[in-house]
């Protein structure tokens, strides 16, 4: 691997606005698993649609166990060796952005500031109002939901509570979709890791880099689609590849 760490050290070297782009396998490193495999969440608790959660109680009682579930590793869990990487890039001034598919929100817990950050899928760590959009953050509500009470409404206008979350049959916000769009397209470097790039839109991202003039690194333990159109594939353990690069 000493070459492909040569050649990825002269890209970090030679660009300016690099853009992260981080999948499952940068949260499966700091202990969080991924809750479609074998074990997973899904196995436990069948998913709710966002209709069913906004017409049934016990449909959102379901999805509030769930995210309790989840909550229960997303708190204690703490940014690895992929996270602290981008945030070193933000604090060297050449991350433009990082567009993530994860909700765990590890890479606000980095330290790079969430205006920096694309949540394609949105956030654990906020809880939003379906009526008057206000948010709250998730830590200490999660702590103290009761779900033998009645499900949680806003305190200020009495409309149903979720974790700002995209939940299964919710559009993706069409704002973070655009700002994706535009840091994909303005980049010198595009780096996706951990990531199998088959999730739609997201995937597309790499793409439009690619194909706006970028160089295009995938660090991945498997194959991509777009593996064919990278100029640098790396299928390593995120944290062993990238953490060679943080004090550099």
């Amino acid at each position: 691997m000493k070459k492909e760490a040569g050649q990825f050290q002269e890209m970090l070297e030679s660009s300016s606005r690099i853009v992260g782009f981080t999948g499952a396998g940068v949260s499966t490193e700091s202990g969080i698993a991924d809750y479609r495999s074998q074990g997973g969440i899904w196995e436990k608790f069948q998913p709710v649609y966002l209709d069913e959660f906004i017409a049934d109680e016990e449909k959102r009682r379901l999805e509030w166990s769930r995210k309790q579930a989840l909550w229960a590793s997303l708190k204690p869990a703490r940014p690895g060796p992929a996270h602290r990487f981008f945030y070193h890039l933000h604090k060297t001034g050449r991350l433009s952005g990082l567009i993530t598919q994860n909700i765990d929100g590890l890479h606000e817990k980095s330290g790079i500031p969430a205006d920096q950050i694309v949540n394609l899928h949105g956030t654990s760590l906020e809880i939003i109002c379906l009526d008057c959009g206000d948010t709250q953050p998730a830590d200490g509500f999660m702590d103290h939901l009761d779900l033998s009470a009645p499900c949680p409404v806003c305190e200020r206008c009495g409309g149903l509570l979720k974790s700002n979350t995209i939940s299964f049959g919710q559009s993706l916000n069409g704002e973070d979709l655009s700002r994706a769009e535009q840091l994909a397209c303005n980049c010198d470097l595009f780096i996706a890791a951990g990531s199998t790039l088959v999730v739609q839109p997201a995937a597309t991202y790499p793409l439009m880099a690619q194909q706006s003039g970028a160089t295009l690194v995938i660090i991945t333990l498997s194959d991509t689609p777009l593996d064919h159109l990278a100029d640098l594939v790396i299928n390593q353990p995120l944290g062993e590849f990238l953490s060679g690069f943080i004090d550099r």
